[in-house]
């Protein structure tokens, strides 16, 4: 009996170190895992601020460029539209002095005597200016390409920031989970504890009933009051040990 209970003392034993190793062990790898995620959050929310930064310094940089190249073209486009209006006047006051008599149009044409000059250069400017309203054209044509691009980043950031939130969400489950473990875990091996205890303790009276057994002379297998209890003789009824017996 004491060889079987010390085996079975042992297995206790064995089987309480091996679920707390799996226990540790799972412990540790859900540790490590969190771990892993709380430093794959911190570079996606550095990546998505860096990210952030730079979209907003293009987005400035982008906007004050269009407004100079909008408050470039209005000059431009008033600067032309006075000089169309001069060249206008010019050619009102020409025809004008063709109606009068040819005295007064010698007198009156001696000022335009180079309006053709005048005109050609003025329509080599308006070429000109026509070209570079073309290449602003291009420009913000470019612009509005860059501008759509950064509309594009700004949703792939904000995708970013709903990925970023829901992975804290995951972290936030595992560290739940993790303290529902650690919980767990405290409680069985209270509950490990206590069955350890109460078997120790059993254990103890069993020893302490086997040594009476064997050490009383009262309590002997043929003449104890158990043997008489479950054997009775034919000749009289069977006693019911007292319980103070196992007392002494």
């Amino acid at each position: 009996a004491a060889r079987w209970e010390r085996l079975q003392k042992e297995k206790r034993e064995l089987l309480r170190t091996q679920h707390q190793e799996q226990i540790e062990e799972l412990t540790a790898n859900h540790e490590a895992a969190l771990e892993d995620l709380k430093t794959i959050t911190k570079i996606l929310h550095s990546f998505l601020l860096d990210l952030r930064k730079a979209h907003e310094q293009q987005k400035a940089s982008l906007e004050e460029d269009f407004e100079k190249l909008r408050l470039s073209l209005q000059d431009q486009v008033d600067t032309l539209t006075f000089q169309n209006r001069t060249l206008k006047d010019k050619a009102k006051r020409f025809e004008e002095a063709l109606r009068k008599s040819t005295d007064e149009q010698i007198d009156v044409l001696a000022p335009y005597q180079h309006i053709e000059e005048d005109l050609k250069s003025l329509k080599e400017v308006l070429e000109m200016k026509n070209k570079q309203i073309h290449d602003q054209e291009k420009k913000i044509c470019h612009l509005e390409k860059v501008a759509q691009k950064n509309l594009y980043l700004e949703e792939r950031v904000q995708v970013l920031q709903q990925q970023n939130e829901d992975l804290m969400a995951r972290i936030d489950r595992h560290l739940t989970v993790s303290r529902q473990l650690s919980e767990e875990n405290a409680n069985l091996q209270e509950y490990v504890e206590k069955e350890t205890n109460e078997k120790k303790r059993l254990s103890r009276n069993n020893e302490e009933l086997l040594w009476l057994l064997q050490t009383s002379p009262h309590l002997s297998p043929s003449s104890s009051p158990i043997h008489r209890a479950f054997f009775p003789a034919r000749s009289s009824p069977a006693r019911i040990p007292n319980a103070n017996t196992f007392s002494r």
